[in-house]
């Protein structure tokens, strides 16, 4: 070889490492970009996955939210229809205080009532609708109206002590509260 060859051939070697430093460029910038593209789509997947984890959670929720108001809904349907039925049951009751027991004549017709209000509230308790009858039982007025508040040695303070009308309940819920009179300590 002669020294003008050698150069020639120093040139193209160069020329070669350059062309392969450019194919390696190109590939790392190939590469890098579909890396990046890839952490994209990983990200992306991410997103979704937690977006569909979200919407599902939200579902179930909607759908728990609807069975209960389904099932409230069956449970209270009734609540306006057992309310108007109460003065049905006030009636009957308040027919029975007024009835004289002793005398022979109405002694069936007491009966008659009694049975009569028996199977009325054995009916609307079929249905959920039972009665609140607090005497002797301490005042709660989340179930208790107060309608007077005597003093009474008797019994403990914020003790019921005569119901004026009877208090009902549908399916656990306050229907209507019971008008009750309440001790207090004498003075």
């Amino acid at each position: 070889m002669t020294e003008q060859q050698q150069p020639n051939e120093n040139t193209t070697e160069q020329a070669n490492e350059h062309a392969d430093t450019v194919e390696l460029s190109g590939e790392q910038a190939v590469i890098a970009k579909l890396e990046a593209e890839l952490a994209d789509a990983k990200a992306q997947l991410t997103e979704q996955q937690d977006l569909m984890l979200r919407i599902k959670a939200e579902s179930e929720n909607v759908r728990r939210r609807a069975s209960m108001d389904v099932e409230k809904a069956h449970k209270f349907a009734l609540e306006k229809f057992a309310g108007e039925l109460l003065s049905v049951a006030d009636n009957l009751e308040r027919a029975l205080e007024f009835i004289n027991r002793e005398d022979e004549a109405v002694r069936g017709l007491a009966e008659g009532v009694d049975l009569t209000l028996k199977g009325f509230l054995d009916t609307i308790a079929k249905f959920g609708v039972n009665q609140v009858s607090p005497l002797g039982q301490p005042f709660n007025p989340d179930l208790h109206e107060a309608m007077s508040i005597q003093p009474s040695a008797d019994v403990a303070p914020n003790t019921v002590t005569f119901v004026m009308q009877k208090g009902y309940e549908l399916n656990g819920r306050l229907l209507r509260p019971a008008m009750v009179g309440v001790s207090k300590a004498p003075e």
